[in-house]
């Protein structure tokens, strides 16, 4: 799938929020900040991409890329053992493999004992999205570990001409995401390391009773919901988007900025019954709000 593609299955914005960052005492000095930022999840993910960390095809153009990195507990110190890592990103000619059984540019590893993980792949390229933006090259990343809420993130390249342009990339949140490629012996190097967060999660019960069909009860529109990994998703036209729990049957839509957001509420009706009230700003600070019945 093409890159000018991207806006028509989010039609929602491109930009990072911090996830984790604190400064805590240790008895004797005060250590931190161990921010990681996040970026939104995109349309473009796919689940169960190959085990492997090599995802470099013989004979298509781009520079070799060899990432590497540390995932840590919340203590910003302990490397996670087996934490999971999921790698994706486009081909050098804008394209996404979707839904070939290649999974090209699509791997998941997982880390050593001291929390360590590395791939090599090749460097893929910005895109054009439509309407004069442009966006930089970036890896889509996915860490998944037991405990913590999952990171989902995008990384960057120093020396983009279209990081200064793109809303994902301008300001602070996304400084240590803007890496720096060092050349040894022929293959660019770079190293992103990340920090876990405590997580906030329905049981299985209770997301096994809103998952399923909903139809707006005014426009007709269908939203498809499933459970992945103990997350709320819902179906879109290469696999899904994720939603974050915030309590009392609350979700939202991660990684937007202030003043726009997409958020979700479930009724849970005492004849078994649930309703769903979706609650939408494009930052404009008008409020959609719809309604759905589950079918």
């Amino acid at each position: 799938m093409k890159r000018r593609d991207f806006t028509k299955l989010t039609g929602l914005g491109i930009i990072a929020i911090s996830t984790t960052g604190f400064i805590s005492f240790n008895g004797e000095n005060y250590v931190g900040d161990c921010e990681t930022t996040s970026d939104i999840l995109g349309p473009f993910y796919r689940p169960e991409s190959p085990v492997r960390n090599n995802l470099v095809i013989k004979g298509q153009p781009g520079e070799i890329v060899e990432l590497s990195g540390t995932v840590r507990h919340k203590d910003c110190a302990t490397g996670y053992s087996n934490a999971k890592v999921e790698l994706w990103h486009c081909s050098n000619d804008e394209v996404y493999d979707n839904d070939s059984e290649e999974f090209k540019y699509r791997g998941t590893t997982y880390c050593d004992e001291n929390g360590h993980y590395k791939f090599t792949t090749q460097m893929p390229v910005p895109y054009d999205v439509g309407g004069g933006e442009v966006r930089p090259a970036h890896f889509h990343m996915m860490f998944s570990a037991p405990g913590y809420q999952s990171l989902i993130t995008q990384i960057y390249f120093e020396g983009d001409p279209f990081i200064t342009k793109d809303p994902s990339t301008i300001g602070s949140r996304a400084i240590h995401r803007i890496l720096k490629l060092d050349k040894e012996d022929g293959v660019s190097k770079i190293v992103f390391d990340c920090n876990m967060n405590d997580q906030l999660k329905l049981s299985i019960e209770a997301l096994d009773r809103i998952i399923g069909s909903y139809r707006g009860i005014d426009s007709g529109e269908i939203s498809e919901f499933f459970s992945k990994d103990g997350d709320l998703w819902i179906k879109n036209e290469v696999f899904g988007e994720v939603f974050t729990y915030v309590g009392k049957n609350d979700f939202e839509y991660a990684g937007l900025p202030d003043g726009m957001y997409e958020k979700l509420h479930f009724d849970l009706k005492k004849d078994g019954e649930v309703s769903l009230i979706k609650s939408t700003s494009y930052g404009n600070g008008v409020e959609k709000v719809r309604n759905f019945e589950r079918i």
